[in-house]
């Protein structure tokens, strides 16, 4: 038995060898540092592998001469230990060649952090916050405000029972519902900060992370030479859903992008013309559904029902079936001593009247239809 269980143990090694050994499964196991998309990605890795390179040779002429003087003058080759109390000279030598040493290292570390850190002559500004749990950008000089989610598919996947295989979903919980989208070989200064906990905004190919802190703004900057996409995510423990605060940032030529901002700005007219109509109960319960996908589901559930002891269930909620009034403070103003945050500053006045009635028409619900025109009242 004994002789058995050996050869199915080196059985199950050789064949996670073999799986580890292949191309794709590899490609998820990098040992060292990725070059990145910017300058900045660049000048971090060339710094890595000059103090790596350093650190190697360091290890190679200490261990080099520890083996040699191991072997060289072992007792049983008769050797004596040599007797060189307080000289002056063994002193300065290990006092002056480590700081040749650290001071090699400190000035190109220090020309990289200085450069990390010029966010002068900029080319556009994006300002950055973090939300339990999802990012919000505004391009500054451009007009352009939306939330980035995780994508709906992904954030359906991930629910308990969805039924979902998500081996069949590329990227999985690395995915939005909205990128960021950036022009290339322009210069962009990044503005971050959060409203309510600590998140970080981290993309490994742009070669740095900021803390995003309630309070404070930090900046860096990027500039990315090439189309692609680069994905990342939240890197600062926020709460419970900090594992589903993914981050993908698109880069296009700048034809593109134009094309991108003139839509953008399209759709940020046709949402504010859309509150000041009147919905029909059918088109706020379709776009109701996606808004709750979006923003409630990861707490309310798909299904409404909530989670016993941590989240409540809509479904026959004295809130969702009561007054409207109680509904709307609840959903604009958020509820202290809750998770459940404010969306008043978070979506526009059409997403909050679909997401309410679809709140109020859901799960046995039947409660009534709310407007945008309300919520503009009620803000």
């Amino acid at each position: 038995m004994k002789a058995v269980r050996i050869t199915r143990y080196l059985s199950a090694v050789g064949v996670t060898g073999i799986s580890l050994g292949s191309g794709p499964v590899l490609a998820d196991y990098a040992l060292n540092m990725r070059t990145g998309a910017t300058p900045t990605s660049a000048q971090v890795y060339d710094l890595h592998m000059t103090i790596f390179l350093i650190c190697c040779a360091i290890g190679l002429l200490v261990f080099g001469a520890m083996i040699y003087s191991i072997i060289r003058h072992r007792k049983s080759r008769g050797a004596v230990a040599a007797q060189f109390h307080e000289s002056t000279t063994a002193e300065i030598a290990w006092t002056v060649v480590p700081i040749v040493i650290l001071v090699s290292m400190a000035v190109p570390a220090t020309k990289t952090l200085l450069a990390m850190e010029d966010t002068s002559d900029s080319d556009m500004t994006i300002k950055v916050t973090g939300i339990q749990w999802k990012w919000k950008y505004d391009y500054l000089a451009e007009g352009i405000s939306f939330i980035s989610s995780l994508d709906p598919k992904d954030n359906e996947a991930r629910q308990l029972d969805s039924g979902v295989n998500v081996a069949g979903i590329d990227h999985y919980l690395r995915n939005v519902d909205q990128p960021v989208v950036v022009p290339v070989g322009k210069k962009i200064r990044f503005l971050i900060t959060a409203n309510d906990v600590i998140h970080s905004w981290w993309v490994p190919d742009l070669g740095w992370k900021k803390d995003a802190i309630p309070g404070y703004i930090n900046e860096s900057w990027a500039r990315i030479d090439k189309p692609g996409v680069y994905r990342g995510q939240c890197a600062e423990l926020c709460g419970k859903d900090h594992g589903f605060m993914p981050i993908v940032v698109v880069a296009k030529n700048e034809a593109d992008y134009a094309t991108w901002v003139a839509q953008k700005q399209a759709d940020a007219k046709a949402a504010m013309a859309s509150a000041d109509r009147e919905w029909s109960k059918e088109e706020l319960l379709k776009h109701g559904a996606e808004v709750y996908a979006a923003n409630c589901a990861a707490c309310h559930q798909a299904s409404g029902k909530g989670i016993p002891g941590a989240f409540p269930a809509l479904a026959g909620s004295p809130v969702a079936t009561g007054p409207v009034k109680g509904h709307l403070d609840t959903v604009l103003n958020g509820r202290k001593g809750t998770a459940m945050a404010a969306y008043r500053d978070l979506l526009n006045d059409a997403d909050l009247a679909a997401v309410i009635t679809y709140e109020r028409n859901s799960w046995g619900n039947d409660a009534g239809v709310v407007q945008p025109a309300a919520v503009k009242a009620a803000r």
